[in-house]
């Protein structure tokens, strides 16, 4: 089974080929992979950060973890990319015409 992922802190693609496995690394900037931010559960706007209930606490969620509930992020890019779009539009918008 192949998994691809967009990493969290690259925003660069990953692939991998069956489960993905604590030690895991981003190929291109070294970062872990089985981390909350490259989880499909990880959303900031909820209690811990996690939409998985029965999740453990996670305090550091860009660091290896043991959750169980890993379930890698499918297809687009991270929070990262969402705020700087969300600031291009807002300056797109306030910008004086020229």
């Amino acid at each position: 089974m192949e998994v691809k992922l967009i990493c969290f802190n690259c925003n660069k693609e990953m692939t991998f080929h069956g489960l993905i496995g604590r030690r895991e690394e981003c190929p291109h900037c070294r970062s872990d992979v089985h981390v909350c931010k490259n989880c499909e559960h990880y959303d900031v706007k909820v209690y811990n950060e996690c939409r998985e209930t029965a999740a453990d606490v996670v305090r550091e969620k860009d660091r290896a973890n043991f959750c169980d509930y890993f379930t890698p992020r499918k297809g687009g890019t991270g929070a990262v990319d969402k705020k700087a779009a969300l600031l291009a539009a807002a300056e797109a918008l306030f910008k004086k015409p020229t």
